[in-house]
């Protein structure tokens, strides 16, 4: 299950033209990434952002999974079951870009009855930039 994520973030600073100004100026590439006090820039997802977009493709992937796995297909009139978080694990390994089209895609480790476990993997410019683990539970019909 992948899915494809485009300018899911706002992004800080200014015009496209107040940008590119700043870009030209003469600081290195570490200086650029950074902010005065050191840390990561504003051009970079911040973790919560990645967390929330683990969240909600993991749920959504679990959700599918179960439904594939009953043998069903998806329709525009198609009514999925629902899956809610009860563990999100996530291995941040670099910063991800806000100005890149960002590839998550899941795997499925584990289907029981109500509990799915999903891995999933989180890519920007062409390099892994995150990987979670989710264990997501049904919810029942009644919630």
């Amino acid at each position: 299950f992948i899915c494809l994520i485009r300018s899911i973030c706002w992004k800080s600073g200014g015009s496209d033209d107040a940008r590119k100004r700043r870009s030209r100026t003469g600081r290195s590439k570490k200086e650029k990434d950074r902010d005065a006090a050191g840390a990561p820039s504003r051009s970079f997802l911040f973790g919560g952002m990645i967390a929330m977009i683990f969240d909600c493709h993991g749920t959504a992937s679990a959700a599918w999974f179960a439904h594939h796995h009953k043998g069903l297909t998806l329709t525009k009139d198609t009514v999925i079951g629902r899956f809610i978080t009860a563990r999100l694990e996530i291995d941040f390994r670099a910063p991800t870009p806000m100005n890149e089209e960002i590839t998550v895609t899941s795997h499925l480790e584990e289907l029981g009855e109500r509990k799915v476990i999903v891995t999933m993997e989180m890519a920007a410019a062409g390099a892994l930039r995150a990987k979670a683990r989710m264990v997501a539970v049904g919810v029942k019909d009644t919630m």
